[in-house]
């Protein structure tokens, strides 16, 4: 335990670090950032937020020149000059920008141009890291730049316009945000990588939904079984029939066919290329299932997606969307910074509880519970269903 004499005892964090789960190591460091601001003056501020762009082009520089690896994968602190030589550039260029990963804890200074590796250096070497850093970097930067203007120009209203777009007018162009991401190198490659990833795979919707005891009286082979829309190159899908390979019927994956042509092979996985604001072919399978999907549309398409698949459901049918569900209150950091990344790329949003409802009543859906299986991030299931009165209408899709 941290006690207040050890709160700037370094080697206490560290402990703390592998004796604490993650929610109090988050609290901490909510704690210890407001701290450290309530001491700032009016200088710190403007050199903070003034530089901010260029912290995150020189971790740009940093995985591109595998620096952090160097660090990461040494034998004790190396020189600027060792690093040079390992990265391939010029040791004076090094030195200065080994200098700069030092005050901010990227890499630590153990010595003149000596430095060893941080806590921050091992999480840069992580794929899901590199991935995301390319997003961010690559794709998502110039829309951030973009964005003051942006709300300016449209007299700071809610954006609900996917045609009409910051990330558009940071990119300049007409194309929307996926459509233009597949125009770019890596991009969909960095997109699918981070979003595979930046989950950890004990925190699933499967460890809390009963997903058993409703698909109990399922008998049927050839009844759907599960169908993953908008499912990426299917991920969800493997997870589902790894942890249930005896239930009966079929695993079908929906993506875009640019998408979908790069499935994995899972044995026991339908690939199928649907655009989910079309019809949806899959008729009265038992689990529908979104993850991530609808924060990235406007309220108007969000719901069209959800008529789409009301259309297909049975009377048993059950829709679940896997989504972050902020509180009323108290919303984090993470979360609020990846809802104002939505309003820009895409004019959607992250919602709340009652939010996430009265959409779903708008497409004729019934919000009938909630499952968090992960707190710290917001992650929820949320299970919708059928109005009891429409079940009869829909009894011939069974």
């Amino acid at each position: 335990m941290i006690t207040p004499m050890a709160t700037l005892d370094e080697p206490a964090f560290a402990q703390a670090a592998t004796t604490t789960d993650r929610a109090t190591r988050r609290n901490f460091i909510v704690a210890l950032r407001r701290m450290a601001d309530s001491l700032e003056d009016t200088i710190g501020t403007i050199h903070r937020y003034g530089h901010i762009d260029l912290e995150k082009a020189m971790i740009k520089v940093g995985l591109d020149l595998g620096i952090f690896k160097i660090l990461a994968g040494a034998d004790g602190a190396k020189t600027a000059d060792e690093i040079a030589r390992d990265a391939g550039a010029d040791p004076q260029l090094i030195k200065r920008i080994m200098r700069y990963y030092n005050t901010i804890n990227v890499a630590r200074e153990v010595g003149p141009h000596r430095y060893e590796a941080t806590n921050i250096t091992r999480n840069l070497t992580e794929e899901v890291c590199v991935a995301a850093m390319g997003h961010y970097y690559d794709l998502v930067a110039k829309q951030y730049q973009a964005t003051p203007n942006f709300l300016k120009e449209n007299n700071y209203q809610n954006p609900t316009d996917e045609n009409n777009t910051a990330l558009q007018m940071g990119w300049n162009t007409k194309k929307q945000t996926f459509d233009l991401m597949l125009t770019l190198p890596n991009a969909m490659d960095d997109f699918h990588t981070y979003m595979a990833l930046r989950r950890q795979a004990d925190l699933s919707w499967l460890t809390v939904y009963p997903v058993r005891q409703e698909a109990a009286d399922l008998t049927d082979q050839q009844r759907p079984l599960y169908v993953n829309i908008g499912g990426g190159i299917g991920h969800q899908c493997a997870q589902f029939r790894e942890k249930y390979p005896d239930l009966p019927g079929r695993v079908i994956l929906q993506d875009l066919p640019s998408t979908v042509a790069r499935a994995l092979p899972t044995p026991g996985v339908e690939n199928m290329a649907h655009d989910f604001f079309e019809p949806q072919p899959i008729r009265g399978a038992k689990f529908y299932f979104m993850r991530g999907v609808p924060h990235n549309h406007p309220p108007h398409r969000v719901r069209l997606m959800f008529e789409r698949t009301r259309e297909a459901m049975a009377p048993d049918s059950v829709f679940l969307v896997d989504e972050t569900v902020l509180p009323a209150t108290g919303v984090g950091f993470i979360a609020a910074s990846i809802d104002l990344t939505m309003l820009g790329a895409f004019a959607s949003m992250e919602r709340t509880e009652d939010e996430w409802r009265i959409l779903a009543q708008s497409a004729g859906l019934q919000l009938v519970r909630t499952y968090t299986y992960n707190a710290l991030e917001n992650e929820t299931v949320m299970e919708l269903r059928l109005p009891r009165e429409d079940n009869t209408a829909n009894r011939a899709l069974t």
